[in-house]
């Protein structure tokens, strides 16, 4: 019974992100989506993205958050349209949240959108959210062998972003073992270095980011 269970959300959750995809392919949105675990810089590395690129791309931003709005509240501040997903404990975000989400968000106006999951390494990976791009976030701060450990989302995201590099020179980081897991995992994968803290390879990321629109 509890198999069936979970196959019945698993086709439901699809049906809806392929709702999501043709929603965001009709209003020509790049949508991405940011999966890590907790306090990797996912919102730091939107942040940065919006300082480089106003003016020049319409950005929207959706938030998922267990229970707060702290991260909203952040990219309010920089003057774009934010919309909050309280999962009220849950450890993901899912399409259905998302398809939700774009009824507030006016998606017609927009060109890029982030939708920051929340923070976890293992059940936002199973939930496709109808995104065009997933993004895989790690930062130096929480070891080389996060590839290793989570091969799930390497699988399947289509860059890396190696976060707060400015902290390397204190950590044990092994970064040739790290970059070695990814592309075992994905050797295609390319693997972007940045510090939002220092402003190094943000512009390597937000040319990443307009590349693909």
């Amino acid at each position: 019974m509890e198999i069936k269970v979970v196959k019945r959300i698993m086709e439901a959750n699809e049906q809806h992100a392929e709702v999501v995809r043709r929603r965001l392919r009709e209003s020509g949105v790049v949508a991405l989506n940011l999966i890590s675990a907790p306090g990797s810089g996912k919102t730091s590395l939107i942040e940065a993205a919006i300082r480089e690129m106003k003016g020049r791309v319409r950005i929207g931003v959706i938030e998922g958050d267990p229970d707060t709005t702290r991260d909203a509240e952040r990219i309010a501040r920089l003057d774009v349209p934010v919309v909050q997903i309280n999962t009220e404990g849950g450890c993901h975000l899912e399409a259905t949240m998302v398809l939700r989400a774009l009824e507030e968000i006016e998606v017609d106006n927009l060109q890029l959108l982030f939708i920051e999951n929340v923070g976890n390494l293992v059940c936002p990976v199973v939930f496709d959210l109808g995104e065009t791009y997933r993004v895989a976030v790690v930062s130096a701060a929480e070891g080389h062998d996060k590839p290793a450990k989570y091969p799930a989302l390497f699988r399947t995201a289509q860059v890396t972003v190696l976060n707060k590099i400015d902290l390397m020179p204190y950590l044990d980081f092994d970064e040739e073992q790290f970059t070695s897991d990814v592309h075992r995992l994905n050797p295609q994968m390319p693997i972007l270095r940045v510090s939002c803290r220092t402003g190094e390879g943000v512009s390597e990321w937000t040319e990443w980011l307009l590349q693909r629109l």
